[in-house]
């Protein structure tokens, strides 16, 4: 069974360039948000059990889950947003947890991306925790050319997930991405090696 790295960290951290170039040296990266995306298609029961909470009025004319409309409510609501996570997590965890078992026998490691590893506080589900982290400045500045948001509407999206500080003490290993791409590629070479010593030692 291969190890597995849990690679979150902050909203705009960075996240999606640290999976793609993880990939780039063959491993198997399971992304999350990819998952979820795939369980509310129509006709999945995941979709079903949103519209028993959120009503029809969450879905577009095609039957589609409305992801903006959904994210404007949890984003300030976090009983619902609760409900939400009830649904989805369980089976993201799950559908996971079945594309490792179905991985090659000789691979030694594999990628989880969870942006919400910490706050579910699902860190037992993987061997190693991988934080792609950078300054405060930094994310907001990030979010708010991505968003084309305001300062206060950057500062309210970080304020939904738990502070940096915390997320580092969970942290197993640390990729900085405050620099250019040339640094963060150097990083996460230099980690694939170490997890291939780490967990080939350990077999």
């Amino acid at each position: 069974m291969p190890n597995i790295v849990g690679l979150t960290g902050g909203i705009a951290c960075g996240k999606t360039l640290v999976s793609r170039l993880f990939e780039q040296f063959n491993v198997e990266v399971f992304d999350a948000d990819v998952i979820a995306r795939e369980l509310v298609i129509p006709g999945q029961a995941a979709l079903n059990g949103i519209v028993k909470i959120f009503g029809h009025s969450i879905l577009k004319p095609d039957g589609y889950l409305n992801r903006e409309k959904l994210r404007q409510i949890i984003f300030t609501q976090t009983d619902l947003r609760k409900q939400l996570e009830d649904i989805l997590h369980p089976r993201i965890y799950r559908r996971m947890q079945q594309s490792v078992d179905s991985l090659k026998k000789d691979k030694i490691y594999c990628v989880f991306s969870i942006p919400l590893l910490i706050e579910t506080q699902a860190t037992d589900k993987v061997d190693r925790v991988l934080i792609v982290d950078c300054s405060e400045e930094t994310q907001l500045q990030r979010v708010q050319r991505r968003d084309q948001s305001s300062l206060e509407e950057a500062k309210k999206i970080l304020a939904t997930q738990c502070n940096r500080q915390t997320r580092l003490a969970c942290a197993d290993d640390v990729i900085q991405n405050d620099k250019g791409f040339s640094e963060l590629k150097m990083q996460v070479e230099k980690l694939h090696h170490d997890y291939l010593y780490l967990f080939s030692s350990h077999k």
